[in-house]
C-alpha cells in the first residue's frame, strides 16, 4: 500500500485527486493539508510513503517543508505539484530532496504514474519540462551563496532588514553587508532593484 499526504491550497485539485485516486488499489491518501506547517505536523503523524506538495504555500513554503522532510524521513519520497517552471525552482526543489516535479495543468492520470514512479525509487517529471538533474552543475560566477538565496527570499516576502535577522538569528548588520553583496554579484543598482529582483525570483530560488 502506497501511502500517500498531500499539500495544495486549492480545494478542487484536492478532490480531483482524491477522485482520482478513491478506488486505486494499492494506494491510499492518509491526510491532505493547506500550508507547510501542517504538512509536518501530518508527515510526523502518519509517515507516510510520498508526500505530494505544493511550492507556494501559506507559513511555510515546499521547499523549506521538503528540506526538513528528508532531513526527518529520507525514506520519504517527495512529488512537487506546483505552476512553477521555472528550471530554478525545479532544482530548488530536487536539491530539497525531490524525486519528482509536476505542474498543476498535467492530466490526473500522470499523477498516478508520478506517485508509482517515486515510490518505487525513481525519478518522475512532468512532460512539459525540461531537465537534467543528472548533469553536476557548474560554479558559475555571480552565484549566491545558500544565506544570500535565503535572505533574498525573505526580501520578495516583503521582510526587512531587522526581520530579517531576527528569523535568521544574525546580526541587522550582517543582513546589510548580504544586501550590498547581492547587488554586487547580480549586478543591480540599488535597493529598489535588489527587491525588483526578489519579486520576480520568488518561490523560484
Amino acid at each position: 500500500m502506497i501511502r500517500v499526504a498531500f499539500a495544495e491550497d486549492h480545494l478542487a485539485l484536492i478532490d480531483g485527486i482524491k477522485l482520482l485516486l478513491k478506488y486505486e488499489e494499492g494506494i491510499e491518501i492518509v491526510g491532505t493539508t493547506s500550508n507547510g506547517e501542517d504538512l509536518l505536523n501530518l508527515v510526523r503523524l502518519k509517515e507516510p510513503n510520498v508526500v505530494i506538495t505544493d511550492i507556494q504555500m501559506p507559513k511555510m513554503d515546499g521547499i523549506t517543508a521538503t528540506k526538513i522532510i528528508k532531513k526527518e524521513f529520507p525514506h520519504i519520497k517527495v512529488l512537487a505539484f506546483t505552476m512553477f517552471d521555472q528550471i530554478d525552482a525545479i532544482k530548488q526543489m530536487v536539491d530539497a530532496g525531490a524525486s519528482g516535479y509536476l505542474l498543476k495543468n498535467s492530466a490526473l492520470e500522470e499523477i498516478l504514474k508520478a506517485i508509482i514512479s517515486v515510490h518505487q525509487g525513481r525519478t518522475y517529471f512532468d512532460a512539459n519540462i525540461e531537465v537534467n538533474i543528472d548533469s553536476p552543475s557548474k560554479k558559475k560566477k555571480g552565484i549566491l551563496t545558500n544565506r544570500q538565496r535565503e535572505i533574498l527570499r525573505l526580501i520578495g516576502e516583503g521582510k526587512t532588514s531587522k526581520e530579517i535577522a531576527e528569523e535568521l538569528f544574525i546580526g541587522v548588520h550582517t543582513v546589510d553587508t548580504h544586501r550590498k553583496n547581492m547587488v554586487r554579484i547580480l549586478g543591480l543598482h540599488g535597493k529598489g532593484e535588489l527587491m525588483r529582483y526578489a519579486l520576480e525570483k520568488k518561490y523560484t530560488f
